[in-house]
């Protein structure tokens, strides 16, 4: 009856419950005989059953049910995976969104979207907690993010963990350089370790260290000059902190700056400074000053950012 009702449909295969042969109730395994009359009695509820696959005969039966029987596993494994994630987001302070796992699908074997990540997780081939590492992989777990965060001043009181510093600062070795030379890093585009760097000359002033795609540079097209190849040292990434400058636009709502504060916290970074340059009822735009060891640390942070759902949209500034 089994095979029967598959021929029928895959619908009325699907929704078996039972068969009258020649007007008489049947067990789903009984074969059928040449003149047999067959009727398929079906019900909404019903769903085949791996158990079908012992007696059924055509392959056509036996690859619709295998078929249902993965769809069934998947939609449970998936429905068990996105609990286990949200599950890790709310114990480490973060609001789960699919925005934030559809950023690093990428980065898991087979995985296409983000179904087949919350899949993976309830089938136990990819494990939560790796992918909150992969969105937030800078994040720590004893940062300090109880703090009501309502305004500006509140969010620069917000410090990374173990992040505090002698005081003293080591100027960072370029090479490239002349000796003795006065050496200055540009405010416009801040460059960090990890970035690719030019020197310009300035009469009086030395030489000031731009990232090699900074805006400002266009201002000295015409004097290739003043340019000087430099590149960072062997001791450049060091634990000593630098200033990335970040532009941001959040929604207008309460928590935002909280949400920043938090994840730039829990991915080791201090916020040293903060300008809001335009309001409105929806939406504020800023510029974030970012206390970070290398280019590295900032884009983990970046990343972090983006996949908050209080943040339109987050880049590095660059050279304004």
């Amino acid at each position: 009856p089994i095979d029967f009702a598959y021929a029928i449909h895959s619908d009325v295969g699907n929704r078996c419950i039972g068969a009258k042969i020649n007007g008489r109730i049947a067990p789903l395994n009984t074969k059928l005989q040449n003149g047999d009359q067959v009727e398929v009695v079906t019900a909404k509820t019903q769903n085949p059953s791996p158990t079908w696959e012992r007696f059924v005969v055509t392959g056509k039966a036996r690859s619709h049910i295998r078929r249902f029987i993965r769809q069934q596993q998947r939609t449970e494994y998936l429905t068990l995976g996105r609990a286990m994630l949200q599950k890790v987001f709310k114990t480490e302070g973060y609001e789960f969104t699919e925005k934030a796992v559809a950023g690093v699908v990428d980065q898991f074997r087979e995985c296409k979207d983000v179904d087949d990540v919350f899949a993976g997780i309830g089938a136990g081939n990819i494990v939560a907690r790796d992918v909150f590492r992969s969105i937030f992989p800078a994040h720590k777990t004893d940062g300090e993010t109880g703090k009501q965060i309502n305004s500006p001043e509140d969010i620069l009181s917000i410090k990374a963990p173990h992040t505090e510093r002698s005081g003293k600062t080591q100027p960072m070795p370029i090479k490239g350089l002349i000796p003795g030379m006065a050496v200055h890093f540009a405010r416009c585009c801040h460059p960090l370790p990890g970035d690719r760097i030019v020197g310009i000359v300035t009469t009086g002033k030395g030489v000031t260290i731009h990232t090699i795609d900074c805006e400002t540079l266009e201002q000295f097209a015409d004097t290739p000059e003043r340019w000087i190849d430099v590149s960072w040292g062997e001791n450049s990434d060091s634990a000593e902190t630098k200033i990335g400058r970040l532009i941001i636009t959040i929604n207008n709502q309460p928590g935002a700056l909280g949400a920043i504060s938090m994840v730039i916290a829990k991915s080791g970074g201090n916020i040293t400074n903060l300008k809001i340059t335009s309001r409105s009822t929806d939406f504020w735009d800023m510029y974030l000053d970012v206390s970070v060891t290398d280019t590295k640390h900032l884009n983990n942070i970046v990343a972090a950012l983006r996949a908050t759902p209080q943040i339109v949209s987050v880049e590095r500034a660059r050279g304004r």
